[in-house]
């Protein structure tokens, strides 16, 4: 199990870049770890306050020798991927009580569904939301009362922020506590079939409904590899989860099982106990670079190049896009789960999932074994699979091979030698593409550009067949600064009737499309934005563009275009309404894509 050297190396580079940011953050977290446990500090009116309504753990809670859990809960019942969480704090609570501890729910965080607001303005505060999820998290502990921390959050931008809070208050453990993928409904590609078949106009809007509902269609995670199911197979790569918790489905024995193991654990491992182990500890440099090598081995979204950088930051650590382009490198694609392939997460979990893919890319030396994690130290023991066993929760030896190889393969056959993401750049700045939905013949886009300022606008010349001929489409003025970085998803399947006609098309855009994104060749998040005076602002139709994920370049190849002066939009419509006047103050103050475009971290350095 030794060591990629590549692997070994980018490490390293990561170490030493951060040394100055991530050592201010350890002496912060070790000054913080010092001052022990923060109820003994209160005054009596402090603690009179806060276990008030404590009932039967009042008494526990005031003695201060049993550790006490805030539970930061990201429930509502408008996300499906959320709902199960309503019944999470009294399980919780009474599981703690078995352990001989005490758990409050610290405070709620806002969870927006990006599936509601998809071409929406609402979609517009959906990357800022992260950040605010972040500052609600601090919050609900500031209050200083708890020993630990359990996150209960699953989608897109809800775990980046409360990972940023963790890392922040990073001086006591951390627990993800996850609600697992609802179960399979309509197949995600017959889904996509029906959009299409919208698109073009062949169906109604009730047949769509119709599909749409079967597909959604009960409580628990979107089935489909976007974001958010990214976001929980990140969690176990890093060490957060219990091994194996990912995709286990809400309502079910083995996740109740999971849940109640996840509250006595996060109890164990508070200062007060005899095996500490700090957030801080564990999100280190190691941690980091096995998350990335698990999104490109699953062929994760994009959006997590976004989040990664930003969730980094928080604990010190300075990743940059180079970054992921060397991991992709190494790290061979072994997952096909739509949209890069037909199967769901539930295909995926039953095929050998997450303890199989680790087990392997651990093999192959494509993972740090010598990590700390909240189940103990080394990343082996997320190759065990949870079970039940006469109502016993128990941890056996996961699967040695795969099930099905249509949707899970081993590191020695993979589906492609290099991963999921591509990063591009070139003399229009630097983007993501996510490759491994895409077919290779489209992996080499030279057209002439389509410039728009908006989606809305593409529907438009969509609907009016003005799209004849290969292009290459480029929206601009949708990065943070600009609007807030929305994601552009519903060009998806605009985009696919066109590459069905036989036209070769992709999408450039300072914005995002989403873990959804599929068959389209999109260069996204492109930076600096146009906002800025990027590139991208001095493109004029029929530039001729050149999209290279084989090369990695992004290209404009007409000279003299980048000579012109940059466009400058009215943007003010993008100010106000659905909230956004709200946010006016993180549009002025985010950081770059690159570094995960969050208004909260410094862009350079302190962190």
């Amino acid at each position: 199990m030794t060591l990629h050297p590549k692997i070994d190396a980018l490490t390293a580079r990561i170490r030493d870049r951060s040394a100055r940011t991530r050592g201010t953050y350890l002496e912060r977290m070790r000054r913080a770890a010092e001052d022990g446990p923060r109820r003994a500090h209160l005054s009596c009116g402090n603690q009179a306050h806060a276990y008030a309504a404590m009932g039967e753990d009042k008494d526990r809670l005031a003695a201060h020798r049993a550790p006490n859990l805030g539970i930061v809960t990201a429930y509502n019942d408008m996300l499906s991927a959320h709902q199960p969480f309503e019944r999470f704090p009294e399980l919780i609570r009474d599981a703690a009580r078995e352990a001989g501890g005490t758990a409050q729910v610290a405070g709620g965080v806002p969870a927006m569904c990006d599936g509601v607001t998809q071409g929406q303005p609402g979609m517009e505060l959906s990357l800022f939301s992260r950040d605010v999820i972040a500052m609600a998290a601090g919050v609900a502990l500031s209050h200083n009362t708890f020993d630990a921390a359990a996150y209960l959050g699953v989608c897109d931008k809800i775990v980046p922020g409360l990972v940023i809070a963790a890392a922040t208050f990073g001086h006591i453990p951390a627990v993800f506590m996850p609600a697992g993928p609802m179960t399979s409904g309509l197949p995600n590609d017959e889904k996509a079939k029906v959009r299409q078949r919208f698109a073009k106009g062949e169906i109604d809007r009730d047949e769509l409904m119709r599909a749409e509902m079967e597909s959604y269609h009960g409580p628990g995670t979107c089935t489909f590899y976007g974001t958010a199911n990214t976001n929980q197979m990140l969690m176990e790569f890093m060490g957060l989860h219990l091994p194996g918790a990912s995709f286990v489905n809400p309502g079910t024995p083995l996740r109740d099982a999971l849940t109640r193991a996840a509250t006595a654990r996060a109890l164990a491992i508070t200062a007060l106990g005899n095996e500490y182990i700090p957030a801080a500890e564990v999100l280190d440099e190691r941690a980091f670079v096995n998350g990335m090598v698990g999104l490109m081995a699953t062929g994760g979204s994009t959006n997590l190049v976004l989040h990664l950088p930003a969730m980094a930051r928080a604990a010190g650590i300075l990743l940059e896009p180079q970054d992921f382009a060397d991991i992709s490198a190494v790290t061979p694609l072994m997952a096909k789960v739509y949209p890069n392939g037909l199967a769901d997460v539930n295909h995926f979990h039953a095929a050998g999932g997450l303890a199989f893919m680790i087990g392997e890319l651990l093999e192959a030396g494509l993972l740090h074994e010598d990590v700390q994690t909240i189940a103990g130290p080394g990343l082996e023991r997320y190759t065990k699979e949870p079970t039940l066993r006469e109502d016993t929760l128990i941890w056996g030896d996961g699967p040695d091979r795969s099930r099905n190889e249509k949707i899970l393969r081993p590191v020695g056959d993979p589906f492609q030698a290099t991963g999921g993401l591509q990063d591009l750049s070139g003399n229009l700045g630097s983007g993501i593409m996510k490759v491994s939905a895409v077919a290779p013949e489209l992996h080499v886009v030279e057209a002439p550009a389509r410039v728009f300022h908006d989606q809305e606008a593409v529907k438009e010349a969509f609907r009016a067949g003005e799209f004849t001929e290969d292009c290459v489409v480029v929206v601009r003025f949708q990065g943070p600064r600009a609007n807030g970085m929305p994601e552009l998803h519903a060009l998806t399947p605009l985009l696919s009737v066109l590459l069905d006609r036989g036209l070769k098309v992709a999408l450039v855009t300072d914005g995002r499309m989403s873990g959804a994104s599929g068959k389209v060749p999109a260069a996204l998040h492109v930076s600096p934005e146009a906002a800025l005076g990027g590139p991208l602002a001095k493109l004029s139709d029929g530039d001729l563009i050149r999209v290279d994920a084989k090369a990695g370049q992004l290209e404009v190849l007409t000279d003299g275009a980048l000579e012109r002066d940059a466009a400058s939009p009215d943007l003010s419509a993008n100010t106000h309404g659905i909230g956004r006047e709200l946010f006016e103050l993180f549009r002025q103050c985010a950081g770059p894509a690159t570094q995960g475009a969050s208004p909260l971290l410094p862009s350079e350095g302190t962190p």
